[in-house]
């Protein structure tokens, strides 16, 4: 069976340069070295992105770039009949609030993410449940499990706090109890705690950070955790965990709650434990 993966139609727009340019920035290249490559100058190039971004809508030049290269990830024929082994089937699809447009555009830069979520979705009837010896390979090779540092210094000056650091534990049980700490400027201190299932379903925050008061899980992917957080029962923000292959930094993509078309986000975390 075959799946594809739709992009936004703006995509279509892309002309063949804009997106030769978009290739080489998902595979990890520079302004200056996709300059050096293609024999043009770095002006040449940022004006490219530009008018790549002004076309789609996106926000980020890499984030635009990643949709691509998810894109043609998709365009290769997946066959859903032999998935993946570390993907949890036992989850059923989420029959709650349905997601964003702005979600959706994130999941986009996560092919593994989409792939889990749309196996839960086709084969609700044959749920597996691994047994104790899966469970236990799950949770001793998490990558996301650990203690994460915010890199402060790309933050804004106006917006950066003094330190968050982030802490994920996966249980016997698969809960995952997380820990949050944010320290701002002035030294004050305020912290989150939860044990929640990756099941969508909301549980209380403990601490005392007043602006959020529950949270819900859902992991698609061995290394990503989708987070949303809720206050008196309206949702605030989603952010996608993503863990690096080297599994030494992770990514955090917000989408912030609101009737607009949301900006991604992105924070960068380095593991400190």
């Amino acid at each position: 069976m075959t799946v594809q993966f739709p992009m936004p139609a703006e995509t279509t727009a892309l002309n063949d340069k804009e997106v030769e340019v978009l290739r080489l920035l998902a595979a990890g290249h520079t302004v200056k070295s996709i300059a050096a490559r293609l024999g043009k100058s770095e002006a040449s190039i940022n004006e490219r992105l530009r008018d790549a971004r002004r076309k789609t809508g996106v926000g980020s030049s890499r984030e635009l770039a990643r949709m691509l290269d998810a894109q043609k990830i998709w365009d290769k024929n997946i066959d859903l009949a032999e998935p993946p082994a570390l993907l949890d089937h036992h989850e059923q699809p989420q029959t709650g609030r349905p997601w964003s447009k702005g979600t959706i555009a994130m999941l986009l830069t996560l092919p593994a993410a989409a792939l889990g979520l749309m196996l839960a979705a086709n084969n609700p009837a044959e749920p597996v449940a691994p047994g104790p010896a899966a469970h236990a390979i799950a949770v001793k090779s998490s990558p996301l499990v650990g203690r994460w540092s915010l890199d402060v210094a790309r933050i804004p000056a106006e917006e950066r706090p003094k330190a968050v650091t982030i802490s994920f534990q996966l249980g016997k049980d698969r809960k995952w109890s997380t820990v949050v700490e944010i320290v701002a400027p002035d030294g004050t201190t305020r912290r989150a705690e939860s044990t929640a299932a990756a099941d969508g379903v909301a549980v209380p925050i403990g601490g005392n950070m007043d602006f959020i008061d529950t949270v819900s899980l859902r992991q698609p992917a061995p290394n990503t955790l989708v987070m949303t957080l809720g206050k008196n029962g309206a949702p605030v923000s989603t952010r996608v965990y993503a863990v690096t292959k080297d599994q030494k930094s992770m990514t955090e993509t917000i989408v912030w709650a609101g009737q607009a078309m949301p900006k991604l986000e992105t924070t960068y975390f380095n593991r400190i434990g």
